[in-house]
């Protein structure tokens, strides 16, 4: 079966769950996560939670853990810098049965196609925990869109149906 074929049986409807990991977000300034929502839910997709949580990563790592199984997809935002505060990259990368590298070198070349050589500075990734397709996204509001409408996406259906195979 090709990737068209495979698409036209993409699952539908994916439910997911996003987390804003910042020392610095309030609901009223996320606007990061909310365009990740908003994007999910114009794609027909469910939001079943949706979170903001400092950049701890005993924090960060608890709460993902209580959303892998429990939902088709977690989407995260922020932390994925390398400042002293980033840490979302070693507080879920532990967690990932299997990676999806695919991701983020993708992601990090449509990132240099717009901001140049300051795309190296991303940890963006993905990968698979216990049947949920988990994809970590800087914080940037920018950045996000990318990564929701160039990869994530027009894939999202997709991978969650391989996932159940």
């Amino acid at each position: 079966m090709g990737v068209e074929e495979h698409r036209k049986t993409a699952v539908t409807g994916v439910r997911c769950a996003v987390l804003t990991i910042s020392d610095t977000r309030a609901p009223e300034t996320d606007l990061s996560g909310r365009a990740i929502v908003e994007l999910l839910e114009a794609a027909g997709h469910v939001v079943a939670k949706r979170q903001i949580l400092r950049d701890e990563p005993k924090d960060v790592h608890e709460a993902v853990l209580e959303q892998v199984g429990g939902v088709d997809a977690l989407i995260t935002t922020g932390g994925t810098g390398i400042t002293s505060r980033d840490s979302t990259y070693e507080a879920v990368a532990g967690l990932l049965e299997k990676r999806l590298d695919g991701f983020g070198e993708l992601f990090r070349s449509l990132s240099y196609a717009e901001i140049g050589s300051a795309a190296m500075l991303s940890r963006a990734c993905a990968g698979v925990a216990r049947g949920t397709a988990i994809f970590i996204l800087p914080g940037s509001e920018n950045a996000v869109r990318l990564a929701m409408t160039k990869l994530i996406l027009p894939e999202l259906g997709h991978v969650v149906r391989e996932l159940r195979r």
